[in-house]
């Protein structure tokens, strides 16, 4: 099985994984390698070709190995499809419902067992999770992670934020009641650092 880490430290997350393999027959190691975009690929298929891994995401694939030439292409794809990676200052501070993982698979809420099971499901079926992911455009380039703020209050929690030619862009996490003064999607907002912020597509679930 191979994981490939959408944030966070690999060696950490290893060593925390160790403690809870008791009698199991399992090896955990840390697999070397980079990231490049390819030709796309159906969701979730998988090939292997070369010792190179090839992972279906929909609208593009994924190439993972010890001898690929890594670019940074597949990260605009990525953000566009509402597939977040986390930057550090956002690790263990969102839950499931805040990434809109449900609409990809990414979390069961009917099987399976896991720290902070019991809160997932309770959101999903009670209606208690207030905040969502957006793909949202910037009119200049910050740091992954920056929070921005408007009139002294949190107004939107970026992500990954990916400049290239044409504009700035970026996954944020928004409040649903900040989300709905935007408004029309041609709508933008200043937030207290001077940021022009224009909603480009949401996900819900």
């Amino acid at each position: 099985m191979l994981l490939i880490l959408r944030g966070g430290d690999s060696t950490s997350f290893i060593d925390a994984l160790r403690r809870y393999v008791f009698r199991s027959r399992v090896k955990l190691t840390l697999a070397e390698g980079s990231l490049a975009s390819d030709a796309a690929m159906s969701l979730y298929d998988v090939e292997v070709r070369d010792d190179v891994i090839r992972i279906g995401c929909g609208s593009h694939t994924m190439l993972f190995g010890a001898n690929v030439s890594g670019d940074d292409a597949w990260q605009l794809e990525q953000l566009r499809e509402g597939w977040p990676w986390l930057p550090d200052d956002a690790l263990n501070e969102l839950l499931p419902p805040a990434l809109s993982l449900y609409r990809i698979g990414a979390v069961a809420i009917d099987k399976g067992c896991y720290p902070g099971q019991e809160i997932v499901a309770r959101l999903h079926y009670r209606g208690g999770n207030k905040r969502h992911l957006h793909h949202v455009a910037l009119s200049k380039r910050v740091e992954d992670g920056t929070l921005l703020q408007r009139e002294n209050r949190e107004f939107v929690r970026l992500l990954n934020v990916v400049a290239h030619a044409e504009r700035v862009e970026a996954l944020a996490v928004i409040n649903d009641e900040v989300a709905s003064q935007f408004g029309q999607q041609d709508k933008k907002i200043i937030s207290d650092e001077g940021i022009d912020v224009q909603l480009l597509n949401t996900w819900s679930a």
